[in-house]
């Protein structure tokens, strides 16, 4: 399953001071904040962000298990991000059973993919297997 993308826009310039909440390079408020509001145009809730040292973590409430987006700007030219969803994978080890995560996993990248096609400054977008 695809759950992982990466795509270009200037968009998502990074806040002033943002490089300090997580490492120096990397931001992405920008973009979470653009994800949270079109995640609930499209009936997906979402909690509240959070800052990594890697980007920003946008919690989905589920019961069960965890399910997020995760997002920022990872690495080469300023315009390049990359999201990816946690779990990254459609089954969930959880103690001493699977859980299946497919539906929601496919609800969340396929809301993730519409909303990425419909925004015309959102380019070069591939979709990759974790």
């Amino acid at each position: 399953m695809k759950t992982q993308v990466e795509f270009r826009s200037s968009k998502f310039p990074a806040y002033e001071g943002e490089e300090e909440q997580i490492n120096p390079g990397l931001w992405g408020k920008r973009l979470a904040e653009y994800l949270v509001q079109k995640l609930a145009e499209r009936g997906i809730a979402t909690e509240e962000m959070i800052a990594e040292d890697w980007g920003w973590y946008v919690p989905v409430p589920n019961e069960g298990f965890r399910l997020a987006i995760c997002c920022g700007h990872q690495s080469g030219d300023d315009d390049e991000f990359l999201c990816f969803t946690d779990p990254s994978t459609p089954i969930v080890k959880k103690f001493f059973k699977k859980v299946d995560a497919t539906a929601q996993l496919t609800r969340l990248t396929e809301a993730l993919e519409q909303i990425l096609a419909s925004d015309p400054e959102i380019n070069d977008v591939v979709w990759t297997e974790p």
